[in-house]
């Protein structure tokens, strides 16, 4: 193994804790924004509320419209241990992929709030469960419990964020734009979007959405030694027909975040499809044939996020703009600040 943009290790790095951010910037475009121009091989450091004058001319945007559904449930077996639920995604109508915390096997009956019910139909190899939902004995599909868990559940927020969520993350880890609901981690380039500069940003540049429903792999470290040995999570993509005329056009495009770059990129690769399953892994050897800029944040060491990053810019280049970022204090991960590839 000879190629460093191929080995796993080399996407590490040492990240001070502070640098963490457990709170989204107030207002959100007051977030710290690092410009890179790939031409000019220039960095700019300014803010987000700056975003505009940096967006290519006759440049086409494109944002993930999908919507982070409270997908985190505190519950109960009937004989009182406590469980805690995160809701991954359906697999169909009925059969819903979760993750447990708490010892259970199949079988096992979980009691929520409001005559909620789990049943546990499956144990995965990966860790993660398979469950039904009932109300009142109802089975429920998955659109039937939605409505349910917006009342009885809580944001899941991600795991470096160590607090409890609260009201402000209700609204704070959802972007202004989002519509369909499905995810359960918000795509976090797009969290820093007030409506004022949303709406002006649209006003001025053709634009479209996209969803991908967000799935809680997005959070998973690639643990092989060759990151092309990583099995890549697959998550739920819509294009709508906007963006699919943008997406057969020449024009250029700039991805507002990586799930957005995701789905652009996997369509780019297999247009015959609309909608359907995205696993798609960008890196130095699979670099992106349709997004030509990038808006994204500062993303966990040995993440396939970051290696998107460097599908970009490389993997030096990288290692490069996030030693600056650390050295300038920038903010980490879903509430952090926001770097723009040029």
């Amino acid at each position: 193994m000879n190629n460093p943009e191929l080995l796993t290790s080399s996407y590490d790095f040492t990240l001070p804790d502070e640098l963490i951010a457990s709170h989204p910037a107030s207002p959100r475009d007051t977030a710290k924004l690092l410009v890179y121009n790939r031409q000019t091989n220039k960095m700019t450091h300014c803010h987000f509320y700056d975003f505009e004058k940096y967006i290519p001319k006759d440049c086409a945007l494109i944002f993930n419209d999908t919507k982070v559904i409270k997908a985190r449930l505190y519950g109960h077996k009937p004989s009182g241990g406590k469980i805690e639920l995160l809701i991954n995604r359906p697999l169909d109508a009925n059969n819903i992929n979760v993750y447990i915390r708490g010892k259970v096997k199949a079988d096992t009956q979980i009691i929520f709030d409001d005559n909620l019910e789990a049943v546990v139909k499956e144990l995965k190899d990966d860790g993660s469960r398979v469950v039904n939902f009932y109300q009142n004995e109802k089975l429920l599909r998955f659109e039937e419990l939605l409505p349910i868990i917006d009342k009885i559940g809580h944001i899941p927020l991600p795991p470096y964020i160590q607090r409890e969520d609260n009201k402000e993350d209700v609204s704070e880890y959802q972007s202004v734009f989002a519509r369909q609901e499905g995810a359960v981690a918000a795509p976090t380039a797009s969290l820093h979007f007030t409506e004022e500069q949303h709406k002006r940003v649209c006003t001025k540049h053709e634009h479209a959405y996209v969803t991908l429903h967000v799935g809680s792999g997005t959070f998973k470290p690639v643990e092989t030694e060759t990151i092309t040995d990583h099995p890549m999570h697959s998550e739920y993509y819509d294009i709508s027909d906007k963006a699919k005329d943008i997406l057969n056009s020449d024009k250029p495009i700039l991805s507002v975040g990586t799930t957005s770059t995701r789905t652009i990129e996997f369509y780019a690769r297999h247009k015959e499809l609309q909608r359907g399953e995205a696993n798609l892994f960008l890196h130095p050897n699979n670099k992106p044939l349709r997004v030509n800029h990038l808006l994204t944040n500062f993303h966990l060491p040995k993440s396939t996020l970051l290696m998107l990053v460097a599908s970009f810019v490389g993997v030096q280049k990288a290692q490069e703009l996030y030693a600056e970022a650390i050295k300038e204090k920038y903010r980490f991960y879903s509430y952090g600040d926001a770097m723009l590839i040029l």
